[in-house]
């Protein structure tokens, strides 16, 4: 008998701690030292984290990274190695970064804290999702991909980089000097997501108050709501913002050689957004039409 159960009332599928860390990545940009590859991973290892990325590093990992891996060494050896930012988040559907300070363009900030309630109200909604579409879809349903950023030693992330997450982590720290290590601020912001896992069984109404009671963002932070559709990517955000650019230039409402922010304005117009695969659809088709007919 089939029981279809409207999105809104269906249950919220019950995840273990290994489950809800699972579905996030620790991706590292740019590294100078090996050593502090090695660092990052015995943090994640002791905080129950297991996916490292690693965009571009300078040098390879080698035997000072195993060295400093201590028990994290198998984390090196499944590590991922790509060449851009962009190809290691193109499939994640929501992205943070770990930042000291705000920036041009900020994203809402977030403490650690409210970043793991973020994420996991995330895993939560779409695994109701997935709840609702099981008689409807053929497909097994996949696992939520959540990245969160971490820059390089001596400068952290770039303006450019930042622009890609939807929310900046920011730890509490000395306001003369708020900048820590990067395998140090890896494994803060690990110890929290893992305390967060292990209360995450609680009542969703105390994890509420525990979030209303935490520090007030800079931003307001728009929790990611229930959809009948998963959400986008990371690449097809990018896409939309692309495609958003060319067609303001096309029709002459931006000028190609003096964009500015145009971009970074439009990228953090889609994160606030939240959208999901069927408005995507929606909005390529419209900028689609929009293009051809311009250019006619």
């Amino acid at each position: 008998m089939r029981n279809d159960l409207p999105s809104s009332t269906a249950p919220i599928k019950a995840h273990s701690v290994n489950d809800y860390l699972g579905c996030l990545q620790v991706v590292m940009v740019n590294t100078t030292l090996p050593a502090n590859i090695g660092s990052a991973a015995r943090a994640m290892h002791t905080m129950g984290l297991s996916r490292l990325t690693v965009v571009d590093p300078k040098l390879p990992i080698d035997e000072t990274s195993v060295s400093h891996a201590a028990g994290g060494s198998d984390l090196l050896s499944s590590a991922v190695i790509v060449p851009t930012l962009e190809s290691a988040i193109a499939d994640c559907q929501l992205v943070f970064a770990a930042s000291s300070r705000s920036r041009h363009m900020p994203r809402p900030v977030v403490t650690p804290t409210q970043a793991a309630n973020i994420m996991f109200d995330f895993i939560d909604k779409q695994s109701t999702l997935d709840i609702a579409n099981d008689n409807v879809s053929a497909q097994p349903p996949s696992k939520p991909n959540i990245a969160i950023l971490f820059g390089r030693e001596d400068r952290g992330l770039t303006n450019e980089e930042l622009a890609y997450a939807d929310y900046h982590i920011q730890i509490d720290a000395n306001p003369a000097y708020p900048v820590l290590n990067v395998a140090s601020a890896v494994q803060v912001i690990a110890s929290f997501i893992f305390a967060y896992a292990q209360t995450h069984s609680q009542p969703a109404s105390s994890r509420d108050n525990e979030l209303e009671a935490a520090v007030q963002p800079t931003l307001d932070v728009h929790l990611r709501q229930q959809w009948d559709e998963p959400a986008i990517t990371q690449q097809q955000q990018q896409q939309l913002t692309q495609r958003m650019t060319e067609l303001m230039v096309q029709r002459g409402l931006a000028d190609s050689e003096h964009l500015k922010s145009l971009p970074s304005r439009l990228s953090r117009l889609g994160s606030r957004l939240q959208l999901d695969q069927k408005e995507y659809q929606l909005l390529s088709a419209l900028m689609a039409k929009l293009s051809k007919d311009g250019g006619n």
